[in-house]
């Protein structure tokens, strides 16, 4: 079994096998045609930043001491052979299916991707003339180059196109981010083409330099460290600190070359010598690198070859109310995003911020969209003179930037704005109003799986509740006034609150499955994650396999949990499901001796969820909300459409069974 003992599966590898099951969805023909070319885009956007921080940390690992290599339990050189090779293979298989099942299925609609080989005099024409309207300006062409070149820097996630000149020196071209990565060329005979700005820029190079053909110029990309790195994070201004390392994204140690397969060995030489690399970096690619940019292919036809699209549905009694305290007052309420609308959301957060008895609206912002209903609304209501409070983490990886402007534009604004603790990321997605209703103090609580964010919550599939029940309320505010330095450590006992009570809540619910399995009772827990790669809760799960306790697991991402190994796991049961929305929903429900119980919450079961980060997972008390969310995890477990089964070595076998039941497509049509 590659690089797992028989009782983990290595991270980065399992990361990968998902990655794979995204791949799957490209093959899958029972998807519309430019859905499978968006999950094409999904697959190499996951590679980039797989490689820009997951491979930059074991990079790292090697050049420690062997003796702290040794604890933290891996051989970093082994660990890269095994991940390029499998990425290798997946590329491959990548490549085969665009080039074999994506670009004929194109070809019968009438669409053709063509190369600079393929153009006739028509195209010729029309590459020329788009060449010298939109890209003579922006093209970088660099001669000349050799290991005494000075001053040349490769861009971060860039795509270039490089050749030898004069058979002896490299050539470098960069190719023009800021412009569409596809240009639509004349329709000729009923028939569309399309071609890759690489090839319009690849025709100009073969007319420009004569003694070349277009074949001559081969693509690369470098992926580069993506991680912050901040030196002694515990003291000093962290939000400065991170302000100042964000531009280390851009210089960080090259983590992947990829170069085109087709590069000739004298070429492939001199571009690894220039940028530093060694063979473990290099990643054998197509003709075209950054497919991601598939998220943008033009559909020059008037058929639609998407899914049909969703209309979010508003919550009925939210919209029947005409005062959403009231609402929420007399009965729990739980929206399904995507299926369910975040108007419903933006509409809670707005209307708090015009109430006149409306005191204080707390709240933890993780991933802030660029242009945020959410943000505007508590922007609005500190302007109205509310008191505001927003947490926001700056280290959420990739939104640092657009997280410390708006704290920076709330703050401004007259918000109360605290940002990052030291070497702990606040995750937890939760909202607390407080209201004065008969001369009391009434708070309102929202807390969610997913962050937010209006653009996330049209594609990620996230559980949100809001209540006015005490138990959770009271401990959402011991979680703010954490937040605000106002106390140490929460004594609330109904909610769980990462990294002080969740690990050990979540060991008391286990053990108390293993003890009803010993004493002859039913016992089952049933989890869905995200990942599950916390060594500690594995070898729970395991012990209470061992004791008989059933358990169903739907991990979509990372599982490092090895089922169906006897006398080890051979009672669990894994699936994973990708389809069309991102499966993000955390839930975790315990047979409890036959009075079930269920949370949901923020934290996956990693080390970094439940010891290194603030998360907030909460019961689900109300009996309508709790059958809700029972019926939504149901479908999951019976889905024998789009669930791959976990097995050993992680193959992402479809589920096989003629039942033909598709989670997200029974979801949307139950709500």
């Amino acid at each position: 079994m590659a690089f797992s003992s028989k009782k983990y599966y290595h991270r980065d590898l399992s990361w990968l096998r998902f990655n794979h099951r995204v791949l799957q969805e490209v093959a899958d023909t029972t998807n519309p045609l430019y859905e499978r070319i968006k999950f094409l885009a999904i697959f190499s956007s996951n590679l980039d930043e797989f490689f820009k921080v997951r491979v930059s940390n074991i990079r790292r690992i090697k050049n420690l001491d062997k003796p702290l290599r040794k604890k933290l339990i891996t051989k970093p050189n082994k660990l890269l052979k095994a991940i390029k090779k499998q990425v290798q293979q997946q590329q491959e298989e990548f490549g085969q299916l665009f080039t074999e099942q994506i670009l004929p299925e194109l070809q019968k609609e009438g669409i053709h991707l063509i190369s600079c080989q393929d153009f006739n005099a028509q195209q010729q024409q029309a590459v020329t003339a788009y060449f010298e309207t939109h890209l003579q300006e922006l093209v970088t062409i660099t001669e000349g180059i050799d290991q005494d070149t000075e001053d040349l820097f490769i861009e971060n996630e860039e795509l270039y196109l490089t050749g030898l000149q004069d058979n002896e020196k490299l050539l470098l071209v960069k190719i023009p981010s800021d412009t569409p990565r596809f240009v639509t060329l004349p329709e000729h005979n009923g028939a569309h083409y399309i071609t890759f700005v690489d090839d319009v820029i690849k025709y100009h190079l073969a007319k420009t330099y004569v003694q070349h053909q277009t074949s001559d110029f081969y693509a690369i990309k470098i992926s580069r460290d993506a991680e912050l790195y901040i030196e002694n994070e515990y003291s000093g201004d962290l939000l400065s600190k991170i302000q100042d390392s964000l531009g280390n994204r851009d210089t960080g140690q090259v983590t992947r070359l990829l170069v085109d397969k087709a590069m000739p060995p004298e070429v492939l030489a001199q571009v690894t010598k220039l940028l530093d690399a060694n063979e473990t970096d290099v990643s054998m690619g197509g003709r075209y690198h950054n497919f991601k940019d598939f998220f943008g292919f033009p559909n020059p036809t008037s058929q639609n070859f998407h899914e049909p699209p969703l209309v979010p549905k508003q919550h009925p009694d939210l919209v029947a109310s005409t005062n959403i305290f009231d609402a929420i007052a007399h009965k729990d309420k739980l929206l399904y995003y995507p299926y369910e609308s975040f108007e419903d959301t933006l509409r809670l957060v707005q209307t708090a911020a015009t109430d006149p008895q409306v005191t204080k609206i707390s709240i933890t912002l993780y991933r802030v969209a660029k242009q945020s209903g959410v943000a505007d609304a508590l922007l609005a209501a500190a302007k109205n003179g509310k008191n505001v409070f927003a947490f926001i983490e700056t280290k959420a990886r990739f939104d640092e930037k657009n997280n410390i402007r708006w704290g920076k534009i709330l703050a401004d604004n007259g918000a109360t704005v605290m940002y990052s603790y030291p070497a702990i990321k606040v995750h937890s997605k939760i909202l607390l109003i407080e209201r004065m209703e008969d001369e009391k103090p009434v708070k309102y609580a929202y807390v969610s799986t997913g962050n937010f964010n209006e653009k996330t919550a049209k594609i990620y599939t996230d559980f949100a509740l809001m209540t006015a029940q005490p138990k959770i309320t009271d401990g959402i505010q011991q979680v703010f006034q954490i937040l605000q330095r106002k106390s140490i450590v929460p004594t609330t006992k109904n909610i769980l609150i990462s990294p002080f009570t969740t690990r050990t809540t979540f060991r008391k619910l286990i053990e108390n499955e293993i003890q009803h399995a010993q004493e002859g009772k039913d016992a089952y827990i049933i989890l869905k994650l995200n990942s599950l790669q916390d060594q500690k809760m594995i070898d729970l799960l395991y012990k209470a396999n061992n004791a008989g306790v059933r358990i169903r697991l739907v991990v979509r991402g990372i599982c490092c949990l090895i089922p169906g190994i006897e006398g080890q796991s051979e009672h669990i049961y894994v699936t994973s499901i990708v389809d069309r929305f991102l499966e993000h929903g955390r839930v975790y429900i315990f047979g409890n001796g036959g009075d079930e119980k269920m949370y949901i919450g923020s934290a996956d079961w990693m080390t970094r969820n439940l010891d290194h980060r603030i998360e907030v997972i909460v019961p689900i008390l109300d009996p309508d909300v709790y059958a809700k969310i029972r019926q939504m995890v149901q479908f999951q477990l019976d889905d024998t459409v789009k669930a791959r089964i976990i097995d050993p070595k992680q193959q992402n076998h479809y589920v096989q069974n003629t039942q033909g039941i598709r989670s997200q497509l029974e979801t949307l049509t139950s709500l």
